[in-house]
């Protein structure tokens, strides 16, 4: 729970910083990016009232995501609408696999954790499925940018898991 706590953070400062540079470069995706930054937000709220619950403390990188995730966002909004579409494609396809193998985990040993993170995994599907829509057919560009974010969210879950 930690680390989707601090991945949510980093998920609402990619799509706070898009948002800002999105105005320029991508201005017909500013609603989505506005109603997906909304969710994330609330995906945080969530993971941290379950940290609270069980008296557990954020995840040591929550302030590392945060920075990543902005200088991420920054990068994707002025590269335009196709980049900020393959990077919410390849965050959500690692994050859905995660939090899917996480209920695995918990079973039924937790019922409001596992409410919780279902809920959250509809939203994401909903992020991932909206944005393949918009990405279409990925190109060259499209497919490095898929691998190079897809690799790094896994990284940043891999180091999250262990700090």
């Amino acid at each position: 729970m930690k680390i989707d706590h601090a991945g949510e953070h980093e998920a609402v400062s990619i799509y706070r910083a898009q948002r800002l540079v999105a105005r320029w470069r991508a201005p017909a995706m500013l609603d989505e990016i506005e109603e997906f930054s909304a969710h994330e937000t609330r995906h945080r709220a969530l993971f941290a009232r379950q940290l609270a619950i069980r008296g557990k403390a954020r995840c040591r990188s929550y302030h590392l995501c945060g920075l990543g995730g902005t200088m991420l966002g920054l990068m994707t909004g002025l590269m335009g609408a196709r980049a900020i579409a393959a990077t919410t494609v390849a965050i959500e396809s690692v994050v859905t696999a995660h939090l899917e193998a996480q209920l695995t985990a918990i079973g039924s040993t937790d019922r409001e954790a596992t409410a919780a993170i279902r809920d959250i995994i509809a939203e994401e599907q909903e992020h991932l499925h909206r944005s393949e829509q918009a990405l279409g057919t990925a190109r060259r560009l499209d497919r490095l940018m898929l691998r190079i974010v897809s690799l790094s969210t896994e990284t940043v879950i891999w180091l999250g898991m262990r700090l």
